[in-house]
């Protein structure tokens, strides 16, 4: 026998709870040209706009991680900072 729950009609997808910012490695932040930082940062902030998580794949970045470096090598030893503001840490305000 299953147990019904009333006017539970099931899970709903649930958009948002991204960032508006954009973190990359600094040396790849370095390396772009400000039209470039500007597209990407767009595509994210437009994403947010929308309640997306994700921004466009058109805006995806190559390049960014050394060929043999591990999810985990790339996360831990790279110097992450925002492409808006390169100044900036990533998850500074």
């Amino acid at each position: 026998m299953a147990f019904k729950m009333k006017g539970f009609s099931g899970f709903k997808k649930v958009k948002g709870g991204g960032t508006r910012k954009v973190c990359l490695p600094k040396n790849k932040v370095m390396s772009m040209s400000q039209e470039e930082r500007d597209k990407v940062v767009s595509a994210k902030q437009t994403a947010a706009n929308k309640g997306d998580y994700k921004r466009s794949s058109k805006s995806f970045v190559k390049g960014a991680r050394k060929k043999d470096a591990t999810l985990k090598d790339w996360f831990d030893n790279e110097n992450w900072v925002q492409v808006g503001d390169p100044s900036k840490k990533c998850g500074e305000s």
